[in-house]
């Protein structure tokens, strides 16, 4: 009962991350606003996540992972609630912020599985809750276009706040109480910094076109973004209690997993924000498909099933291909798919079978990266050390949605409306992020969890000694 309503919470989550993304368009005539404005609507979602991950983590410490849990669908279902009703943009993306208050739903899912499962289990139990998060991923693309278009886009928010609800009250009779590993104290002062360069180097990479690349404005916020980050990194290593742990990015299959998912963070949600929006262009530029939402769903999903069927086939995958080679494998499938859809997306079916293939990587790399955290951290930081790698995977797909944003609106037809080579840029940029955490992944060592430290012997004693 309690991985059941584990997953319920994890699957409504992920949900959020993808439901919105084929209807964008349709929110963007709907509410009179810009391409560059509307793609907020995802990039303040990943912000708050971003933020907010590692904040309700300390709270979880403090007052239990179980109330937390509940405290974080509370925040998806307010958000909910508040988007279903937006009068304005404006007011949408503040709603997205506050869903993205959930983000906590998965690192603390993680730790109470740990608390909850046995060792020889576990494993399986990571494996197959990574499975759900990606299915819901990209079962969001599939199922806004029939919601969509038996309702309006904004059931698309008021359906989640019932489900959320419901998962919310079983969830606070069924999961168990969790232990508690502290006072939950905050850092704001590192929570301040962490908001304050994301904002910093989201902003000017989406208003980057308009402002222009060279402007003051441009390069003084950028700068003040670097000197925020700098700031943000030693405030974490000098923290008694730091937002994300800078110490434990010194083991090796930690800071070198933690890379691949910042790089594949960006790809994954480049693909899964954009894609839905190349289907849908309009025939008459020449290369669009001119797809309803409902259609543009349907091609997407090869997709999700074959996130679905490798995401719960990695786990048992690892007796004979290892963590590490399965990071390996879903990189490279990244790189081809996003390389396919770049130089040939003339065809529907091209189309499908390269998402089908980025699907394949998505399922293994969801995985693999969670059990090769796992193995290399002791087991009382298993909590931790997924947050953070949820943590900065979030982080990349905000700055991989903000730049392919920028590519797509940066080129635009005489009408208005993109230009094929924006995208194909942007996929080919996709392709360079699948491609570097390739070469990351070479560096992943093969060990296992770190050891705990050895008993201590003591020598035998006479009884004269005693």
């Amino acid at each position: 009962m309690t991985f059941a309503v584990l997953a319920a919470a994890a699957a409504a989550f992920s949900l959020m991350q993808s439901l919105v993304t084929p209807v964008l368009p349709t929110i963007q005539q709907d509410l009179h606003t810009s391409t560059a404005t509307v793609t907020w609507v995802l990039t303040a979602w990943l912000l708050a996540a971003s933020v907010a991950t590692p904040l309700m983590g300390r709270i979880a410490d403090g007052i239990g992972k179980d109330r937390t849990l509940i405290v974080a669908l509370a925040a998806i279902a307010a958000g909910c609630l508040v988007a279903a009703v937006a009068p304005s943009i404006g007011v949408l993306i503040g709603a997205r912020v506050l869903q993205g208050l959930g983000g906590a739903v998965f690192p603390i899912s993680f730790g109470i599985l740990r608390d909850e499962f046995p060792p020889a289990r576990l494993a399986s139990a990571l494996g197959v809750l990574s499975a759900v998060i990606a299915t819901g991923s990209g079962l969001g693309i599939v199922l806004a276009g029939p919601i969509v278009g038996v309702l309006d886009w904004r059931w698309l928010f008021w359906i989640p706040m019932a489900v959320v609800t419901v998962v919310a009250v079983v969830a606070w009779r069924v999961v168990p109480v969790s232990p508690r590993h502290g006072d939950g104290r905050i850092n704001w002062l590192s929570a301040t910094l962490l908001a304050g360069w994301l904002v910093a180097l989201l902003l000017p990479l989406s208003m980057g076109r308009s402002w222009g690349w060279s402007s003051p404005r441009t390069l003084a916020i950028f700068a003040v973004a670097l000197v925020l980050a700098a700031a943000w990194f030693v405030a974490e290593l000098r923290a008694r209690e730091p937002l994300i742990d800078m110490r434990m990015m010194r083991l090796p299959s930690v800071w070198t997993t933690n890379l691949v998912a910042l790089l594949f963070g960006a790809a994954m949600f480049g693909v899964f924000a954009f894609l839905p929006q190349l289907l849908q262009v309009p025939a008459s530029t020449g290369y669009g498909f001119g797809m309803s939402v409902t259609g543009a769903g349907l091609l997407m999903l090869p997709l999700m099933v074959a996130m679905a069927v490798f995401g719960s086939l990695s786990g048992p995958l690892a007796r004979w291909v290892s963590n590490k080679a399965q990071l390996l494998w879903g990189s490279a499938m990244g790189t081809t798919a996003c390389l396919s859809l770049a130089l040939a997306h003339s065809q529907k079916w091209a189309v499908a079978v390269a998402a089908g293939v980025f699907g394949i990587g998505l399922g293994l790399i969801y995985s693999s990266m969670i059990n090769l955290i796992v193995q290399s951290v002791p087991a009382h930081q298993t909590g931790a050390a997924s947050g953070m790698n949820t943590n900065i995977r979030t982080i990349g797909a905000a700055v991989g949605t903000a730049v392919v944003s920028t590519v797509v609106t940066g080129h635009l037809q005489p009408s208005g409306l993109p230009a094929e080579s924006g995208y194909t840029m942007a996929f080919l940029l996709l392709a360079v992020a699948s491609a570097a955490a390739f070469a990351v992944a070479l560096l992943v060592p093969s060990g296992r969890r770190a050891p705990a430290p050895a008993p201590v012997t003591l020598p035998e004693l006479s009884p004269v000694e005693v």
